[in-house]
């Protein structure tokens, strides 16, 4: 990264703010209570917060190419880093202001919350400067009370970085953060990420997962026409701004419940599984998961009434308890517990890992108290509307409500996290041996 000319704009400002603490009440940027940093071995951590953020950037592009929104940005910043901060640095002779009176050119002034900013100045306004207080150094576009408006850099104390829109001191619309955490490319909406905004188009790659409800509803009952299988309509919640051509995608993969517990089967789990290979459509199956019969005996009822065979999608655990069943059970600690169990006897068994589908809050609330999970397998997450869930995936379940020709009632759509490449390597390497 070429951070030479930040690091020197940010020590000029140090210099001349003092690094004070007064008046920053507005920044965007929070830091936990009782949390020392370590004043040893800069160089170390620092070459480790780069490792950690080369990670996420080679994940990113591993998953997405030039059509995706923001791609360019994360180019930018993987071939130059936070460098692009100086261009607000204001250029030629420097007048020093005590309050925002109007000047011309470029000043130095302090804004009604204490903060020392070195600005730009056109008609006698404030409109971009560089900025810095004791959480830590802004750099774009300004409205004439010194808050961040428009668009702007943020680098925090702790090395995490923003680039994108603002309003009022808080990040709000398109932007780019980069952290040890992860990557987050998205929208903002009031300092919150919201997710990653996906454009609908005929490379990316759909899928399907069924059970008995594409048979049946109420009292009726229906066959599927698989000679017709197409998806026509995303669901209620994507927008039609994000779909860039006519909607007509092919089903380029499919799930089919298999069990459930210990003793519930899909009646309709022979037939469509037979169908889709027939139709010589990837296809897995997956079992949906019991907090209330034993985990090796559901491992074993899921394996018993399962096809499995060379080439298909890898076998996949459905978890969707609420708390309370997450409670009766004993705990998130007890239901981990279990799904390593379940997971364990499949893998052993089939010789493939496989993937856990959860939905975005399991995911925000209780993925964090099980970091091996979170590191060994494959996601499937559920979250339907226009944002991508934040976190690695394989597969994004975006609607529960999509329309396929040859199904008559609704159907879950899915989308494969990648492109062709990433498909093609994921189908070479995640599925049954």
């Amino acid at each position: 990264m070429k951070t030479g000319r930040v690091s020197a704009v940010l020590l000029l400002l140090a210099t001349l703010c003092g690094c004070s603490d007064k008046g920053d009440t507005s920044s965007p940027v929070k830091h936990k209570e009782g949390v020392t940093k370590p004043s040893l071995d800069i160089r170390t951590q620092d070459q480790e917060r780069q490792q950690l953020i080369t990670q996420e950037l080679k994940y990113y592009f591993e998953r997405h190419n030039p059509q995706d929104e923001g791609f360019d940005m994360v180019a930018r910043y993987a071939e130059h880093g936070d460098s692009s901060i100086v261009v607000y640095l204001p250029q030629g002779r420097m007048t020093l202001g005590n309050t925002l009176n109007p000047h011309r050119g470029k000043a130095l002034i302090r804004d009604d919350c204490g903060r020392w900013i070195i600005g730009r100045f056109q008609a006698d306004t404030l409109v971009s400067g560089v900025r810095i207080d004791s959480t830590g150094f802004y750099a774009g576009q300004m409205n004439r009370r010194g808050e961040a408006w428009g668009h702007g850099f943020y680098r925090d104390a702790d090395g995490t970085y923003f680039e994108g829109h603002w309003e009022h001191d808080q990040r709000e619309g398109f932007g780019l953060s980069v952290s040890l955490d992860n990557l987050r490319v998205g929208v903002w909406l009031r300092d919150q990420f919201r997710g990653e905004r996906m454009s609908y188009h005929s490379e990316r790659i759909y899928g399907i997962d069924i059970s008995r409800y594409q048979h049946e509803k109420g009292r009726r009952r229906f066959s599927i026409n698989w000679n017709q299988l197409r998806i026509w309509h995303l669901g209620r919640r994507i927008s039609q701004e994000r779909v860039q051509d006519k909607v007509d995608y092919p089903v380029s993969f499919i799930y089919i419940k298999s069990t459930e517990g210990v003793t519930i089967e899909n009646k309709y789990y022979e037939q469509d599984d037979a169908a889709a290979r027939s139709h010589d459509i990837p296809v897995g199956a997956y079992h949906f998961f019991s907090t209330r019969t034993p985990a090796d005996e559901q491992a074993h009822h899921f394996l018993n009434n399962t096809h499995f065979r060379h080439g298909d999608l890898p076998p996949m655990l459905d978890i969707e308890p609420s708390d309370k069943m997450i409670d009766e059970m004993g705990g998130p600690i007890v239901l981990f517990d279990a799904m390593r169990q379940w997971l364990h006897i499949v893998e052993q068994a089939t010789r493939c890992r496989p993937l856990l589908y959860i939905n975005q809050r399991f995911a925000n609330l209780y993925l964090p108290l099980t970091p091996d999970l979170k590191r060994d397998y494959h996601f499937w997450i559920a979250r339907y509307g226009e944002y991508k869930p934040d976190i690695h995936l394989d597969i994004w379940q975006l609607s529960g409500d999509g329309h396929v020709t040859g199904i008559i009632p609704e159907c879950d759509l899915n989308v494969f996290n990648g492109y062709q490449g990433q498909w093609d390597d994921f189908l070479r390497t995640a599925t049954i041996p």
